[in-house]
């Protein structure tokens, strides 16, 4: 009977014997592993920057459009819609429910914004008061669009931080009048900077009451009406509420309820199979270091015919070869995973450090199991060749050597 600490001698013994062969077995394997994590590193990087760009206006928020979404396909196009469009008093209605904590109707547009001799295109969106609260947004200085009934508006704006710049450049802007298409309106504020979100600069904007910006875009309903609900509540409680009484205010069900939790699951669930599709790209690199421990377990096995038959008749049992050779097998592609892990984690914060901009994360699970599907490679490919050598006759292999 062969001692485990015999066998794990016998086994590095072979390994060290051919340097050279059980490196490049050990670097196919490495290869494979760092590509795995560098590509699920990237794309869980990825996963979770965009997470963040959308939680930073919180995740207690419900939007609500008009329309019913469908999944039976588009309305003709000669047909005319019959869908009553979303109104300031729809807003109005949404803020007396007992669970909504703020409610700011939006309508936006392109238009041309111009003040102090200079002239620029950009986006104009018509609020209510209560966005700042619904989108977890600030004002830099001054203040926001005031609670003004929206019969009665008054022509304030609030600029967003690089509009302001654009415009203004160092100088103050409160007070001062400037155009919005053709009318005038009177800056009242400048937002604090909030950069650009999944392609969208939110600090090349002006805000104006939404009653004004229906009229300056010439709609009759709004775009979007977005709802805020306190923490801790259910998101479905609070929709079922917002569903009740606008079917009970447009008599049918003719609008499209989204809330933040639906659309970061749904989300999430999105980046979570292209991060496994990525690394799945990465893992066809793991199947050559996987024929490459075939290749060479089986010339092992070719190379030590005399050696197995020289055990086996002295005794060793059949599975003590099986052992030795799957040991041999599964230490070659740990040492591999580890070198791939070493190698995947380096270019990982290479590429962070060369490329900020490009989001890298490496979980430790990620870790974990990189190095575990290294054993489990060495494994599964290591059963053939150490069948065969515990399958071997003792007789036929001494004759063999």
């Amino acid at each position: 009977m062969i001692r485990p600490a015999d066998s794990i001698h016998l086994a590095l013994r072979a390994l060290t014997a051919h340097r050279l062969r059980s490196f490049l077995t050990l670097l196919g394997i490495g290869v494979g592993i760092a590509a795995v994590i560098l590509l699920t590193s990237i794309g869980e990087g990825i996963h979770r920057f965009v997470l963040a760009e959308f939680t930073q206006f919180g995740t207690n928020v419900i939007g609500i459009n008009p329309g019913k979404t469908k999944t039976t396909g588009l309305q003709p196009t000669g047909i005319p819609s019959s869908v009553r469009p979303l109104t300031l008093e729809d807003a109005r209605a949404l803020s007396r429910l007992p669970l909504v904590k703020a409610v700011t109707p939006i309508v936006w547009g392109n238009t041309e914004v111009g003040a102090n001799g200079r002239l620029r295109r950009t986006v104009v969106y018509g609020v209510g008061p209560a966005m700042m609260e619904v989108l977890s947004i600030r004002v830099h200085s001054g203040q926001f669009l005031p609670a003004d009934e929206a019969e009665q508006a008054r022509p304030f704006v609030v600029l967003g931080a690089k509009l302001k710049q654009e415009l203004f450049g160092q100088g103050n802007p409160l007070g001062l009048r400037l155009r919005i298409g053709n009318n005038q309106f009177r800056v009242i504020g400048v937002m604090e900077a909030k950069g650009q979100i999944l392609g969208m600069d939110l600090d090349d904007t002006a805000y104006i009451p939404a009653a004004r910006a229906l009229e300056l875009f010439n709609r009759d309903g709004l775009m979007e009406i977005d709802v805020s609900y306190e923490k801790g509540m259910r998101a479905a409680t609070v929709s079922a509420a917002v569903k009740q009484l606008l079917q009970a205010r447009h008599g049918r069900e003719d609008f499209t309820i989204t809330t933040q939790e639906d659309m970061l699951r749904t989300l999430s669930n999105i980046l979570d199979i292209l991060t496994m599709a990525v690394g799945a790209l990465g893992g066809i690199s793991l199947l050559v270091g996987a024929v490459g421990i075939v290749t060479i377990m089986t010339i092992a096995v070719t190379e030590r015919t005399g050696e197995i038959g020289l055990m086996v008749a002295l005794g060793a049992p059949r599975r003590t070869i099986l052992g030795l050779f799957l040991g041999e097998a599964v230490t070659l592609s740990a040492l591999g995973g580890l070198f791939g892990l070493a190698l995947g984690l380096g270019l990982a914060g290479l590429i962070e450090l060369a490329v900020p901009s490009l989001p890298v994360h490496t979980p430790l699970s990620f870790v974990l199991a990189a190095e575990a599907l290294a054993v489990v490679i060495g494994l599964l490919a290591g059963v053939l060749p150490a069948q065969r050598a515990a399958r071997l006759d003792p007789v036929e292999a001494l004759r063999a050597e």
